[in-house]
């Protein structure tokens, strides 16, 4: 069942060169997406949320992809925040979202910018973070860092202990607002409001509704590289209509051309295999009351991971035989082009770690990975 309704993707579509021209989500969308209840879609019911499965959210983020990947990639990540504040303690649920249920939060997990001191029941937190997508339209951010003697948490700061910097000057996702996040002095943070890693690994948390067992880590890896497959199928839409719509003189384009077809082919294989892989995952899950096998969750990971390789290479299969006016700044192929290899920046999307743990868990080591 889809909450993201016509009018929302129509506004989306229509608002998509002024999102890149100005590097941020329009407003007008965002609300656009509050008001159809996509941000709450993995949010408990006791905050007023709607509770629907991964697979319904997944789907329409993919919907919002075939009308914009920037908006797409912001309004996932800030989303499926929700699931991870759902299996946090009830204060921090509260504090969030105990007078909004639209509350949005946006998030930086690299700890490399941060500075992290223990104080009686919390910690003082200050750094820099890059890539926090659409901090501009949240009120809170969820932050990476390392506590000297634990390890890994993430802690949840609200707007007023932060300040962004206007960084994201880039060539693809540009619509993203990705900017950095900067907390110059130490700010304290309870210990409510933080989140371990092992906490996260272990899925803790106490929530009644059995869907919140499954690792967070599962929907947060599919949010930056589930817009690609929208944004694939936007193109092969935009390439086709070149085909099927208009004559040319070039024969090369004409629609009978067999290199054209398999080319074609090719892409609708990819975004066939693409997602019948993430909702098979997803399904697999749900069969198992979300409680995937470590082994499971390994291989779940590393095939998230592959998504946007895949994806580069339908792009890239459309865009080699694109045309000659593809070659021009704003040209719509061309911008998906740009932001599905952007997105390939990603730390998520970088296979080679998976693809190693994967192959080691299967030849008999130990899993060296925490967030799957």
């Amino acid at each position: 069942m889809n909450t993201v309704t016509p009018e929302a993707l129509e506004l989306i579509a229509k608002n998509a060169a002024d999102c890149r021209q100005d590097r941020q989500v329009p407003k007008a969308n965002v609300q656009a997406l509050k008001d159809c209840g996509f941000y709450r879609m993995l949010l408990p019911r006791q905050w007023g949320g709607s509770e629907h499965k991964p697979q319904e959210f997944f789907e329409d983020q993919i919907l919002i992809a075939e009308a914009d990947m920037s908006t797409a990639w912001v309004s996932g990540i800030i989303a499926v925040h929700a699931f991870q504040i759902a299996i946090m303690s009830e204060q921090a649920q509260r504090d969030v979202y105990g007078e909004d249920a639209d509350t949005l939060v946006s998030s930086s997990y690299n700890p490399v910018g941060a500075r992290v001191t223990t104080d009686q029941d919390g910690f003082r937190v200050s750094g820099r973070w890059g890539w926090s997508s659409g901090s501009a339209h949240c009120d809170w951010a969820l932050l990476g860092g390392i506590v000297p003697g634990e390890g890994y948490r993430t802690f949840l700061i609200p707007r007023s202990d932060y300040h962004i910097e206007d960084t994201w000057f880039v060539m693809g996702l540009q619509g993203t607002g990705s900017n950095d996040i900067v907390i110059d002095e130490p700010v304290f943070v309870p210990d409510h409001r933080t989140h371990k890693r092992s906490d996260g690994f272990e899925c803790v948390n106490s929530q009644s509704n059995p869907m919140y067992r499954m690792p967070w880590a599962q929907t947060f890896i599919r949010v930056v590289n589930t817009p690609a497959i929208g944004a694939l199928k936007k193109a092969l839409k935009l390439f086709l209509s070149t085909r099927t719509e208009s004559a040319s003189t070039d024969p090369t384009k004409l629609m009978a051309d067999v290199e054209t077809q398999e080319r074609v082919a090719r892409v609708v294989n990819i975004l066939s295999e693409v997602e019948s892989v993430m909702f098979g995952n997803f399904d697999e899950m749900e069969r198992n009351g979300w409680e995937p096998a470590i082994d499971q969750r390994v291989l779940y990971r590393y095939q998230a991971s592959i998504v946007i390789e895949k994806c580069i290479e339908g792009i890239d299969t459309l865009f080699d035989v694109a045309g000659g006016r593809s070659v021009f700044s704003g040209h719509p192929i061309q911008d998906i082009w740009h932001d599905i290899h952007i997105a390939r920046a990603h730390v998520a999307n970088s296979p080679a770690a998976f693809a190693r743990n994967l192959g080691a868990t299967r030849l008999g080591l130990d899993n060296s990975d925490y967030f799957i």
